[in-house]
């Protein structure tokens, strides 16, 4: 599948080590995923064991699910649309909330072919939220059609929900 394999290491190995980093900690993790339509947690969910950490993913395309079942701020998706910080780390504590994580990471953005809320295909946010820390977010500038798009933010968000626990936990 095209959303498995970008750089040196390929998301299915970076699933595997956020998937051990959470089991070794008793720590669960949720997905609210707008661009990547859900990847994230697809590759997460294709590691043996994942069932112990994965509580749950939402993938919320449409504003309406992003404000009615993540409970992202409807003045911010109204006055700056889903393709900011802000509604990506509403959407990071909204997933882990709701399905009562330790850790939400969230996703958002356009892979284009098309511009969307006034950004240029490429652009993404990443968030990851852990507790009562504020979101770690990610705004990126990326290169690359549809799919490798969709892949690179797969990547930051597998990348980051690891950074996170790390820091925040000193793990």
């Amino acid at each position: 599948m095209p959303f498995r394999n970008i750089g040196g290491l390929d998301n299915e190995q970076r699933a595997i080590a956020l998937v051990n980093l959470l089991r070794q900690h008793g720590l669960t993790i949720a997905t609210a995923e707008s661009l990547t339509g859900g990847l994230v947690s697809a590759v997460i969910v294709d590691v043996p064991r994942a069932s112990e950490v994965l509580r749950g993913a939402v993938v919320a395309y449409s504003n309406d699910v992003k404000r009615e079942v993540l409970g992202v701020d409807g003045d911010l998706l109204a006055e700056r649309g889903a393709i900011n910080a802000a509604t990506a780390g509403q959407m990071a504590v909204g997933v882990r909330k709701l399905m009562r994580a330790d850790v939400g990471i969230a996703t958002t953005g356009v892979a284009g072919p098309d511009p969307a809320d006034g950004s240029p295909p490429g652009t993404a946010i990443v968030a990851c939220s852990w507790a009562k820390e504020e979101p770690a977010i990610r705004v990126l500038r990326l290169q690359g059609n549809r799919a490798e798009v969709r892949t690179q933010v797969v990547t930051r968000a597998l990348e980051l929900a690891e950074a996170t626990i790390r820091q925040t936990s000193g793990i």
